[in-house]
């Protein structure tokens, strides 16, 4: 139904894109949730993930295989009986985000911090330290 609101027609049989936009055409794709802003220095990376309106408690944060794991709960509001949406934007569930960060990286390397909507993790570098090359004697 969204689709057949979306595509009406306008004077003269035209396609209007305002109606696009406001019955949503491909706006609220999913694609806006947890964006992230990755940062380097000298001694860290620094990430910074947008989650509006997630409490702290909703957000689990795991290192498994070399991936950090984000995953975010997002919560459904009650809604007023006397009143009803006639468009909803706000996207309620979960989504998660996966980044490489390397089998030698350790949860005591991470550290995170959720302010105003923005989950802020640095990961410190870790420096691996190549041993020397140890050759098998040949009998």
């Amino acid at each position: 139904m969204k689709y057949e609101l979306s595509r009406r027609r306008g004077p003269f049989g035209f396609i209007t894109p305002f109606l696009d936009d406001f019955f949503g055409g491909e706006l609220n794709t999913g694609k806006q949730l947890m964006k992230t802003d990755i940062q380097e220095n000298e001694t860290s990376y620094l990430l910074s993930v947008e989650l509006p309106a997630v409490k702290k408690e909703d957000i689990k944060i795991s290192l498994e295989d070399g991936y950090l794991n984000i995953k975010a709960e997002y919560q459904h509001e009650e809604q007023d009986e006397k009143s009803s949406y006639l468009r909803r934007e706000r996207h309620y569930g979960s989504a998660s985000r996966s980044f490489y960060v390397g089998d030698a990286v350790k949860d005591k390397d991470i550290s995170a911090k959720l302010e105003n909507g923005v989950l802020n993790l640095e990961i410190k570098k870790v420096v691996e330290t190549k041993s020397d090359k140890q050759f098998i004697e040949i009998k």
